[in-house]
């Protein structure tokens, strides 16, 4: 057996659970070796009976008097005796007969589990049990739990790594072996055995920590290859014009935050220099982020250079079209803006480049259609992308690679990632951040619904909407195979539609076209839609004023930074507004929901979202794929520092990447997932 076998090769797997591995990109024996448990059971201590204690505990004893019966309809009941030299204790299974006839009475077993109060008896609940005279998997030892999903258990996945294990062994080691023994981590291979079958305690924490070095290292390397690339580079300066910044701010309809002026001088400061800035401004919707973006573009225009400011969608291009042309106006500089977007005309798109190159210093506004145009970027000082992350690598190279050098870069998101994170894993990217709204933000209250209130719910709905006001509905899928299932979009537009028969209600999601989309969403700026059950395709998307409802079905389905940006979809506008979190049952809801609902800061929800959830998610979500980072945490100051200094000694060795082929891939990987390039 080899490390490229398919996962059906292991003996036990059929297409069934095959499949359920495919799901999790299981596909080879070498994936399912480096698919990592999320944490551990530790039932490697084995007691006396009679000094058992309620919780987790694992006896060695023999098993009796096993017997089954059927409580009611569906679930079945199986009861049995442990007994050892010093007491008894009862056994019960549910829903799992098969224990009768496995069990072999007499003979010797470690048995582990749950040990509580049930139906006024203590007993060990659904206990895993192995004979004595085998080899533990599930009991008497540190025991791995793994992400599960529907059809693959942690059962399932230990039966299967305990039948590959071995094959540990031939995992070639990625990282340069002077590392490895300068800083006195364990090789690789035997950190991937002990990872998902720890000797011990002290064992498992050598293993994770060798795991989360090969998490780090990589992404810390990327941030130094990168920012020596783009520091070896050189970009247009942009001088800075008093007189200019203080016309621009007094025509304002508004006052700026102090934020906001902190953070356009640093841009300022970054293109005064003729080394690439690479920024990312990060504010909540309605901090101001556009206007930052718009005060840095004015003076590189005023310098006779060219501006690129790139939107994920067309409306979203259009709407900031129309905000940067009234920002220009106030200083006569409208003349330069140029809207391209894909949906144009040949002829008009041949207008618009002509228009485009004929100009000294203008400002292109548009979508991934900036990327295929004739326009000549060669006097391009500033690419600025909103919802950065949105735009792949290879995107925003294609873009740097047309002008002949490198531009300033500044990227804007309404998704605050977090600091610590930033600071570890982001480090090639300046990052500024605008806390403050303005006066007229008004915060958006935030409810918990349990089906007892859907009914109240309704009925706030519908007040909202004889008032003239708009609301979206948020579902986490669209179908559903579970007829039962209440969440998906397709069972819930079918509800609105009986419950609000009054009013026109739409929806928008990822199957449909970019078209339809576009006119879903153009109907619904425009009043004619006054509900829109959508998926989070309108995460991102236009300012409607007049939307005062965002209501989020199944909201433990998303992250709590997700859940942020689809409440500022509403509170736009003049309108107080609201957050209705549609539970679907009524069980306690989670913590980080009940904490959703009183904390309206995007940065505090992102450190908490952090904490919940670890880097690899939030990670994940910010670039929109998949993170790779399974074990590592941001608290750990030594091993941050360890692999930074790891990082120092590679360069001062003079190491070459190519020397190494599997960490260079792991390097390539970090870049693609991050801000870098």
């Amino acid at each position: 057996m080899k490390l490229s076998d398919p996962i059906d090769s292991i003996s036990g797997i059929g297409p069934k659970i095959s499949e359920a591995f495919k799901q999790k990109e299981i596909v080879t024996i070498r994936d399912l070796l480096l698919y990592v448990p999320r944490k551990y059971d530790d039932f490697s201590h084995i007691v006396p009976i009679r000094q058992i204690k309620p919780g987790q505990a694992t006896i060695k004893a023999k098993i009796n008097n096993v017997k089954t019966h059927r409580a009611r309809r569906g679930l079945s009941i199986t009861e049995a005796i442990a007994n050892d030299e010093t007491d008894s204790i009862r056994l019960v299974w549910f829903n799992q007969p098969y224990r009768q006839s496995g069990i072999k009475t007499g003979e010797v077993y470690y048995i582990s589990g749950l040990y509580k109060l049930s139906n006024h008896h203590y007993a060990m609940i659904n206990p895993s049990i192995e004979l004595e005279s085998g080899v533990p998997i599930n009991s008497a030892r540190i025991v791995p739990v793994y992400p599960e999903s529907k059809n693959l258990n942690s059962n399932i996945i230990r039966r299967a790594v305990s039948k590959v294990l071995p094959l540990a062994e031939k995992l070639k080691e990625i990282m340069p072996e002077y590392i490895i023994k300068d800083l006195g981590l364990c090789h690789f291979n035997w950190a991937i055995s002990q990872i998902h079958f720890p000797q011990n305690a002290m064992q498992l924490e050598k293993a994770k920590l060798r795991l989360q070095f090969n998490e780090l290292f990589p992404l810390l390397l990327a941030n130094e290859l990168s920012t020596r690339q783009r520091l070896s580079q050189r970009s247009p300066v942009v001088a800075f014009k008093v007189d200019l910044a203080r016309s621009f701010v007094a025509k304002l309809p508004f006052e700026l935050t102090d934020d906001q002026r902190r953070v356009i001088w640093q841009i300022y400061k970054d293109m005064q220099s003729d080394l690439p800035m690479n920024r990312l401004v990060e504010g909540d919707v309605g901090s101001g982020k556009t206007v930052v973006a718009v005060m840095a573009a004015v003076m590189a225009i005023a310098e006779g250079f060219s501006v690129a400011f790139m939107a994920p969608t067309e409306l979203l291009a259009r709407q900031h079209y129309s905000t940067v042309k009234s920002l220009l106006r106030s200083l006569a500089m409208d003349d330069k803006l140029i809207l391209l977007t894909g949906s144009m005309s040949k002829k008009l798109k041949d207008k618009t480049t002509t228009k485009a190159n004929a100009i000294k210093g203008t400002f292109i506004v548009g979508t991934h259609s900036l990327l295929t145009s004739n326009i000549d970027y060669n006097d391009l000082a500033l690419i600025i992308i909103d919802e950065q992350h949105r735009f792949g690598v290879d995107q925003r190279m294609t873009l740097q690679k047309q002008t002949g050098h490198l531009p300033h870069f500044l990227s804007l998101t309404a998704t605050p990632i977090p600091r610590s994170l930033a600071l570890t894993i982001l480090s090639d990217l300046n990052i500024s951040r605008l806390k403050t709204m303005p006066d007229k933000r008004k915060t958006i209250s935030t409810e918990l619904v349990a089906p007892s209130s859907f009914n109240s719910f309704i009925g706030q709905l519908r007040q909202e909407l004889a008032s003239g006001r708009q609301a979206y509905i948020v579902c986490p899928y669209i179908h559903s195979k579970d007829k039962t299932d209440k969440q998906s979009l397709e069972y819930v537009f079918a509800q609105i539609q009986i419950l609000l028969n009054e009013y026109k209600v739409s929806i928008i999601h990822g199957q449909l076209n970019a078209k339809e989309q576009e006119s879903v969403m153009k109907n619904f700026v425009n009043n004619k839609i006054k509900v829109l059950v959508a998926t989070t395709v309108i995460e991102v998307g236009v300012d409607v004023a007049n939307a005062t409802v965002m209501a989020i079905y199944g909201p433990d389905r998303f992250g709590l930074a997700q859940l942020h940006q689809l409440r500022g979809r509403v509170g736009r506008g003049v309108y107080a507004s609201h957050c209705y979190l549609i539970l679907n049952d009524a069980s306690q809801p989670s913590p980080r929901l009940r904490e959703f609902v009183h904390i309206n800061d995007g940065f505090k929800l992102s450190e908490l979202d952090l904490k919940l959830r670890g880097p690899g998610a939030i990670y994940g979500k910010l670039q929109h794929g998949k993170s790779g980072l399974n074990l590592l945490t941001l608290d750990d100051a030594m091993l941050i520092n360890v692999a930074r200094k790891a990082v120092e000694i590679f360069f001062e060795t003079d190491q070459k990447l190519l020397e190494y082929k599997s960490l260079m891939r792991l390097v390539e990987q970090a870049q693609q997932l991050t801000y870098l390039n």
